[in-house]
């Protein structure tokens, strides 16, 4: 599991905990199966009203990348692209071809197998950007939802606590005072409940998303600048000390949790048909 999530988890259980055993006299009367129906009711319906239904279906699975400890190899993928160069510089070409069923980099396949191919340098670069950009858009939509699901969630709470405060007035106006204090925490149980959603949960996994992301960015783009320099004819030895220097400001934002730009070249448009075997 991942450290950070399994830290988080577990300071959420002592911080609701704390609360609960110091702050209430009755922890039971946190728990109101109604109020946790709005929220998570209301939420999901506009989730679903909010967008279509294959990017929800292919969202919900995310989340267990949010508990998932996974590192990029980033060494590993330098090592690659140089390993290819080193073949490609020598000529030998049924060398590359036998190796490239073995890189696991799947875009430095590609870019390596457009090179095969004899692909003019700049459709190549035109390709590979415009695979990071369509990686970069789709997962930050797939993020989005959630934070989609942080907003909303509070504001399906303050509903829960109107539509209690609607029925202790109702009760006021038929005399019956005794129950105002009783239905009024009713009725704001609903906003903590959406508070809780959307900070504990919701914000946390499209943060931890998006993190993710930028990671993989930078790891595509070091692979990107290695067949730049492929294309060029760029001595190995250059070449990895290149990409190490490229990663080096990032690997440790990339693995304790900081925020570090992304290197990027300026976005293309997608390359034509026709020009490129994949």
């Amino acid at each position: 599991m991942n450290p950070s999530t399994l830290i988080g988890m577990i300071a959420s259980v002592l911080f609701m905990a704390t609360i609960l055993l110091f702050g209430a006299d009755d922890p039971a009367k946190f728990v109101d199966l109604p109020s946790i129906a709005i929220v998570l009711g209301g939420t999901l319906a506009a989730t679903f009203l909010s967008y279509p239904l294959r990017e929800i279906r292919r969202v919900f699975p995310l989340v267990a990348q949010v508990f998932r400890q996974e590192r990029l190899e980033t060494q590993h993928s330098i090592e690659e692209v140089v390993a290819i160069s080193r073949m490609w510089m020598r000529a030998d070409l049924q060398a590359v071809e036998r190796a490239l069923p073995q890189i696991s980099n799947p875009f430095l396949r590609t870019g390596v197998q457009m090179i095969i191919d004899r692909t003019p340098e700049d459709e190549i670069i035109d390709l590979l950007q415009w695979r990071i950009a369509h990686l970069r858009s789709r997962e930050m939509a797939e993020a989005g939802i959630f934070r989609g699901m942080a907003s909303f969630a509070p504001a399906f709470g303050m509903v829960g606590t109107l539509i209690g405060l609607i029925n202790l007035m109702d009760l006021v106006g038929a005399g019956d005072l005794s129950v105002i204090g009783s239905q009024l925490a009713v009725a704001l149980m609903t906003t903590l409940y959406g508070v809780l959603l959307a900070n504990l949960l919701f914000k946390p996994i499209a943060l931890k998303l998006e993190r993710r992301t930028e990671q993989r960015l930078v790891v595509m783009n070091m692979v990107l600048e290695g067949i730049s320099m492929m294309c060029a004819g760029r001595s190995p030895s250059l070449m990895r000390e290149t990409l190490k220097a490229f990663v080096a400001q990032f690997d440790d934002e990339m693995f304790d949790g900081g925020s570090a730009p992304i290197p990027a070249r300026a976005p293309a448009p997608k390359p034509k048909a026709g020009h490129v075997k994949r």
